[in-house]
């Protein structure tokens, strides 16, 4: 019977302490895996209240040092925590140190998700110093020796089978984050909208992410200058990686030549940034590296247009010319994502959004669309019925 076996999802996100996509797909797969199996959550941070989810703080041994050290430290503890399982599956390489381990002792079969990769994301040498030798070796030893990899598009599916040559591809299954289309829905309430300031009166573009290299917003911000006068550009961007990001964000926005850029950089309630997507002209995704995105995903459910870079796993995502435009990047290929011509992708996203902006009939017949292709293809009872199917594959059984 499906409800007699048990998988332990280890993560460092979880709720409340969720900053990123990863910590959002794991938070809904545990929710529909447990009308399939015994699912158990292992996550960094406090305790919590849910049951069956169980927090992890960094050890107090551990105080000052690497924080990929701390990470490895903590998913120790995880492990201990993962007695009688009969699948581990972790989530990104924070969580995948433990998964490896939990497999080795326990001889239990080890389920990775790939939401991103350390070879593409050189830049985290600038948040981690040493440490990111830590990571990559933590995460190319778990995925190199896991019984089954889960890719987040097809584009993620490449990047794995291009960054690790010795993973079979037999191993290596596409599964796409999903959208809970019910709590993501249109909220044509105003209060918060009105609270932070914006301006109802006029086309809007949203941006919403961590300040981090692969989400691209300094290209954004060279881009708005560009926009129609009348646009505003709301900015939902906080939690930046590095102090030198952050102090390049900081400089490019107080260099804009326009009015109408309205920048909050506390995380918001979930609650708030609907109603914001759902007032917003279109959305904006400029990243440079982007596994799967499922912030775009996010604004399709709230009927927002989307115009993002045509990278990783988006354009699987945003139907180009139905639910929103793709801007095409050409990449460096030294893994950073960086656009071979900076001001002509920078250019290409501003004439992206001026041709939304400036047809408001057509941004709200795509967004529409966004919305119906959100619920047709990515709900997340589907998904946990595949995640399902991997882990069966993983542990050779066609039943469980």
């Amino acid at each position: 019977m499906a409800a007699e076996l048990r998988v332990d999802l280890l993560t460092r996100e979880y709720p409340p302490e969720v900053y990123g996509g990863a910590g959002v797909h794991v938070e809904y797969l545990a929710r529909d895996l447990r009308r399939l199996a015994d699912t158990r959550v292992h996550a960094f941070g406090g305790a919590r209240d849910e049951p069956g989810v169980t927090g992890y703080p960094d050890p107090a041994q551990l105080a000052g040092a690497n924080a990929a050290l701390r990470t490895m430290g903590v998913d120790l503890a995880m492990v201990a925590g993962c007695e009688g399982t009969d699948v581990v599956h972790s989530h990104t390489w924070y969580a995948n140190f433990a998964g490896h381990v939990a497999k080795l002792l326990y001889g239990v079969p080890h389920v990775v998700t790939t939401h991103s990769l350390e070879p593409l994301r050189p830049w985290k040498a600038e948040q981690l110093g040493g440490g990111y030798a830590l990571s990559s070796w933590v995460e190319r030893t778990a995925i190199e020796a896991a019984d089954a990899i889960v890719a987040v598009s097809a584009g993620m599916r490449r990047d794995v089978l291009m960054a690790y040559p010795a993973v079979d591809p037999a191993r290596v299954h596409v599964v796409h984050n999903g959208i809970d289309t019910e709590q993501y829905a249109p909220d044509r309430g105003t209060d918060v909208v009105e609270r932070l300031g914006i301006d109802l009166s006029r086309p809007t573009v949203t941006f919403v992410g961590r300040i981090t290299r692969q989400k691209g917003l300094p290209y954004l911000l060279r881009a708005v200058d560009q926009l129609p006068a009348s646009a505003q550009v709301v900015l939902l961007a906080g939690a930046p990686d590095t102090p030198e990001i952050a102090a390049e964000v900081t400089s490019l926005v107080a260099g804009l030549k326009r009015d109408g850029v309205i920048w909050i950089e506390e995380m918001l309630p979930k609650r708030e940034v609907i109603q914001v997507l759902t007032h917003s002209t279109v959305f904006v995704c400029p990243s440079v590296y982007e596994p799967m995105g499922i912030v775009n995903l996010e604004a399709m459910a709230c009927e927002t247009a989307v115009v993002a870079t045509a990278t990783g796993g988006i354009p699987e995502v945003v139907a180009d010319g139905e639910t929103g435009l793709l801007v095409p990047i050409e990449q460096v290929p030294d893994g950073t994502g960086t656009p071979v011509d900076p001001e002509r992708f920078a250019a290409d996203l501003a004439a992206a959004l001026t041709a939304l902006l400036e047809d408001p009939a057509r941004a709200d017949a795509m967004g529409k669309a966004g919305r119906r292709r959100a619920i047709e293809h990515f709900s997340w009872g589907s998904i946990a019925e595949r995640t399902l199917d991997v882990y069966k594959t993983a542990l050779g059984k066609s039943e469980i």
